[in-house]
């Protein structure tokens, strides 16, 4: 991508943002949770303007189903990816809130923010989780706690899960809370098959810095990303979350695999759904915790 692109390009997101900002905020203080349609607008902006196509399988939670998604997280793209889809939140680490332009795009999202050199902060962000699983929400979790290499699957942690529990505490009425696992894939590069060599060039982890690696995504060509949701987990009162959050790995692990197994078709695998690509009109980690 020569300069001019990546400047028109840039232009045009930003040109984006400040259409939908302002409008957003109001939205939020007139509506609150039922503003949730400018999130998807601009990260589906941003996907059309820089060629990362979102495919998406299996069966998602149902319109005003809560649940806890506990993903698997490969790169700062994965926000954009799973943000295009459809209206949620993000639980990300307290230094965001404090990040120019990147504090601005989380709080469009509603994200929920914890303090890890803060004792208690697992409970008050269960509580704060809680309160919106009980209200209806998606809220996702990247559940290694961290991102990884592109190559292997970490463990997930089961801390933050406990927040499934706060919300059957919330709602007396509610029975149980959905556990969704989710597996984020980056299946193809410029039409090709990603090798285990390339993973790697997509992964953002450990001390990699974030502005070389976001030219390096603008000068690789065209993404395909790939969205599994897996089997949900019913999550009762009595669960518990440590078994829970297994059987959630256990399914990113099958995904993962799964996709890793797949042939280099360029369509779409049975029963896929792109996102809306044609609204006409990629940034910065969210940060696990």
């Amino acid at each position: 991508m020569s300069r001019f692109g990546l400047a028109w390009r840039v232009a045009a997101l930003a040109f984006a943002f400040a259409v939908l900002g302002p409008p957003h905020w109001l939205a939020l203080r007139l509506l609150g949770r039922r503003a949730t349609l400018a999130p998807i607008l601009f990260h589906r902006v941003f996907l059309r303007l820089f060629s990362v196509r979102v495919t998406q399988s299996g069966t998602p939670p149902a319109p005003g189903e809560a649940a806890l998604v506990l993903a698997n997280h490969v790169s700062w793209l994965d926000i954009v990816a799973i943000g295009s889809l459809r209206p949620l939140s993000f639980v990300a680490k307290s230094e965001i809130a404090g990040w120019p332009v990147i504090s601005a795009l989380a709080a469009l999202q509603r994200t929920i923010y914890i303090d890890r050199q803060r004792r208690g902060a697992t409970a008050a962000v269960s509580t704060a989780m809680g309160h919106r699983l009980a209200e209806g929400e998606l809220v996702v979790l990247f559940a290694e706690g961290t991102t990884g290499d592109g190559t292997r699957l970490l463990p997930f942690r089961s801390s933050l899960v406990g927040a499934a529990r706060a919300a059957l505490q919330a709602e007396a009425g509610r029975g149980r809370v959905r556990l969704q696992p989710l597996a984020i894939t980056y299946p193809r590069r410029n039409g090709l098959p990603v090798t285990r060599a390339e993973r790697v060039e997509i992964a953002w982890y450990g001390d990699m810095e974030l502005a070389p690696h976001v030219a390096a995504f603008v000068q690789g060509g065209p993404i395909d990303v790939h969205v599994v949701w897996g089997a949900p987990i019913a999550f009762e009162a009595s669960t518990d979350r440590k078994a829970a959050t297994a059987a959630a790995e256990a399914e990113v692990r099958a995904a993962l695999r799964g996709v890793g197994a797949a042939t280099g078709d360029n369509a779409p695998a049975p029963g896929t759904r792109p996102a809306p690509p044609d609204l006409g009109l990629r940034g910065a980690e969210i940060a696990p915790v």
